[in-house]
């Protein structure tokens, strides 16, 4: 079975970039990362025993998490167990990881489940591992998104909150008023080094969060003009806002996860926002 385990240099931090299929090449991956003793994210259950093995070698004394999503926690639970490593991250993932929350086929398939594990909620500067961590709550991407920022590195683990300076889909439950904020939020840092669990940045990272936050923002707009015009459905909205599909993505997801669910998600926010405009 093709595995993916690449170690990336970044300086203060080591990233791990892990991957997983059962046939070809894996179909995405994921970064773990390293800074002195403390693991941010814990990666894919399908990787469990190599992530135990780096864990171990590393000598790691704590592990926190950006969310509750399975390519971030899905060996949270094993870790714990195995060496007794604290977990930390937002209160809203505490409640999520404590029981087994359903994932679908495709997501058992790339990433694996994640095991039920106690976390410890910080929502307040922290020492772990020899580092100062700033934790920013920054949901969106999802309810207990958290990114850390360690301002005496000019550094920030941003788990998903990144990706790309312009995305071509959302999953089903993103919340794209939410990501806006959330991004307004990170730009306020003065970030350097961005360790996206996906796309990691090793210069400029406030300036890719710029980008991200600007699409965003205009993907959002344009959105709303074609609502304004009376556009009525999803088709409609597309063709007007002028939106490509990312059909592998939504074939492969069934639906879960695609550019539909961009525009899903602008205009629910659309409607939740003129919502409370009318009831003021």
């Amino acid at each position: 079975m093709p595995e993916l385990v690449r170690r990336h240099n970044f300086g203060i931090a080591q990233g791990y970039e892990l991957g997983w299929s059962d046939v070809g090449q894996p179909w995405m991956s994921v970064f773990v990362w390293v800074v002195g003793h403390v693991l941010i994210d814990s990666g894919l259950s399908h990787l469990r025993r190599q992530v135990l093995e780096l864990a171990r070698a590393h000598e790691i004394e704590a592990v926190l998490l950006t969310h509750h999503h399975e390519d971030h926690s899905g060996n949270a639970g094993a870790l714990k167990a195995a060496y007794g490593l604290p977990v930390l991250g937002h209160l809203a993932t505490q409640e999520k990881l404590a029981t087994p929350f359903r994932i679908l086929p495709y997501q058992h398939w790339v990433w694996g489940p994640a095991d039920p594990v106690g976390v410890t909620a910080v929502d307040a500067p922290f020492e772990a591992g020899g580092h100062r961590f700033e934790p920013v709550h920054t949901p969106g991407h999802s309810r207990d998104h958290t990114v850390y920022w360690m301002p005496e590195h000019g550094c920030m683990f941003s788990g998903d909150l990144y990706l790309a300076d312009r995305i071509k889909y959302f999953r089903c439950d993103e919340d794209i008023a939410e990501q806006i904020v959330s991004l307004k939020k990170a730009v306020l840092f003065d970030v350097d080094v961005l360790f996206c669990a996906h796309h990691p940045q090793r210069a400029g990272g406030r300036e890719r969060l710029l980008a991200k936050l600007q699409f965003l923002e205009e993907f959002y707009g344009r959105i709303g003009q074609a609502v304004d015009a009376g556009c009525d459905g999803v088709e409609e909205l597309m063709r007007r806002a002028a939106v490509l599909e990312s059909l592998g993505v939504r074939a492969f997801t069934f639906g879960n996860a695609s550019a539909r669910q961009m525009v899903k998600s602008a205009v629910r926010c659309i409607e939740r926002t003129r919502a409370v405009d009318l009831q003021g």
